[in-house]
């Protein structure tokens, strides 16, 4: 019975990544437990989030990609309507108009337009596969193009960023040529003043400190000079789990979300960043590898989609936290503390998953 059960359980998930993702999760809960101030309450709500994402997880395994197929115009309808709603009833905070309340709990609607916009993307040009011209791609970059306009006016850069990105890796997988998105690309450096404008003022100081943060060291560029810090201190193998002094002693802003890869590295080191890169390389890899296999377009750009969408998160966070890029908000993926980004993480993965159990691959995993 109990074999039986496990066997039932197991029947959809691909075992080589669900390892990949699960020690991950593990890093990511005792990396939050330190950068926390050893706060078990936020370390049972986080396994809270990881044991409703994994039930979503396992669920959508189970459901055949067809399905997401039909159902890829409606969920992105709903994302756009969420998003409308955060314009009129959505919650405040720092600024930000991102969530919705409802009740038990809050939402972030832009996170579920990060699923949304790639599935409804990779439906619409696997429909006009055979028939495909370039106003189908303009018509495809719609699909990413309003959410983003909406998700920035929130604000929110990070997520649009992401949104932003996802939705050129379906253009450039459907077959776009390269040199359309790079002409794309030089066509948005073109409407930077434009876009300058229409920045909020912490949204600009942010850019302009990133060129020299000791310019305000205790005002914009205090993040990244914290941050910076941190990672420094940390060397080659790091102070110890529990002895990071940034994270202990309070120095390090946001520490639990945007910032946990720097209390990782000042504890773990450099010989530590390398072992979480490999993890998260790995993840990736199994990801694209399902993708190459798959053997229709829909699934093809949807599960590519994530692997990519996986890394670029990654890259942003710690470029980031590194003080490469300026600070845009975008977590770690499965390591930082959130509730509804750890949920559609582990749903995408469970989409990916799908992909493999049921018989989207022409050859063996």
């Amino acid at each position: 019975m109990l074999e039986r059960l496990l066997f039932r359980l197991q029947k959809n998930i691909d075992s080589i990544l669900m390892i990949f993702i699960s020690s991950a999760l593990v890093v990511g809960l005792f990396t939050l437990y330190s950068a926390s101030g050893r706060n078990i309450i936020l370390v049972l709500n986080q396994l809270l989030y990881i044991g409703l994402g994994l039930i979503l997880l396992w669920v959508t395994a189970r459901i055949h990609p067809k399905y997401y197929e039909k159902l890829a115009l409606p969920i992105y309808i709903l994302g756009l309507l969420l998003l409308l709603a955060v314009m009129f009833v959505g919650q405040s905070s720092h600024g930000a108009r991102r969530w919705l309340n409802l009740g038990a709990f809050k939402m972030q609607p832009s996170e579920i337009m990060r699923l949304a916009v790639p599935i409804a993307m990779a439906w619409y040009l696997s429909k006009r596969e055979n028939k495909r011209h370039a106003i189908d791609y303009v018509i495809a970059s719609l699909f990413f193009i309003l959410p983003v306009i909406l998700i920035i006016n929130q604000p929110d850069l990070g997520t649009g960023l992401l949104i932003t990105a996802s939705g050129f890796y379906i253009l450039f997988l459907a077959g776009l040529n390269w040199k359309f998105i790079v002409s794309a690309a030089i066509g948005l450096f073109a409407l930077a003043p434009l876009i300058w404008t229409h920045l909020h003022d912490y949204q600009k100081n942010r850019l302009l400190i990133l060129l020299d943060p000791s310019q305000d060291p205790l005002g914009s560029g205090y993040h990244t000079i914290q941050s910076s810090i941190a990672m420094g201190s940390g060397g080659l193998i790091g102070k110890g789990w529990l002895n990071g002094t940034q994270g202990q002693l309070d120095f390090l802003p946001e520490r639990t979300t945007d910032f946990i890869f720097a209390v990782f590295s000042e504890e773990f080191g450099l010989l530590g960043n390398l072992l979480l890169l490999g993890l998260f390389a790995l993840i990736i890899g199994r990801s694209l590898m399902i993708a190459s296999q798959a053997k229709n377009t829909f699934t093809r750009l949807l599960a590519a989609n994530i692997g990519l969408t996986f890394f670029t998160y990654i890259f942003i966070n710690i470029a980031m936290v590194s003080g490469i890029m300026p600070v845009v908000g975008v977590p770690l993926p499965l390591i930082s503390f959130g509730g509804t980004s750890m949920t559609i993480i582990l749903i995408s993965f469970g989409i990916l998953m799908s992909v493999h159990s049921h018989k989207e691959l022409v050859g063996s995993s």
